[in-house]
């Protein structure tokens, strides 16, 4: 793998539970452990803020994502607009404004995966 893109961002977007766990949380837990990426960062945005912020089972799962080692990081707007902000940082979600964040990423023209 080339040296410069070891680096993975899941934009997990989708509310869907069923994509959720066995593409977003399975996907982003082996790619780690399996030494696909040598980093993975899931950046939670738009219907999955809601699911997230929610779902008692899908919180219970994200600490898993994160022991793992997947940095998870979530769209401050996104939460702003739902009502969830303190949620996701009582979840330890680092939420910020994404927009420059992801902007650089693609500029950067870094590896990333849309759910």
């Amino acid at each position: 793998m080339n040296p410069e893109n070891t680096e993975l961002l899941i934009l997990w977007a989708s509310p869907d539970k069923d994509t959720a766990e066995n593409m977003v949380f399975m996907y982003a837990q082996n790619a780690l452990r399996n030494k696909w990426w040598d980093k993975v960062t899931l950046l939670i945005w738009g219907g999955a803020t809601r699911l997230m912020a929610t779902d008692r089972s899908f919180q219970d799962q994200l600490k898993q994502v994160r022991e793992s080692g997947v940095d998870v990081v979530a769209c401050k707007r996104c939460a702003e607009k739902l009502g969830f902000v303190q949620t996701l940082e009582d979840l330890s979600i680092n939420v910020f404004y994404t927009g420059q964040f992801l902007t650089e990423w693609l500029k950067a023209d870094k590896k990333i995966l849309t759910i």
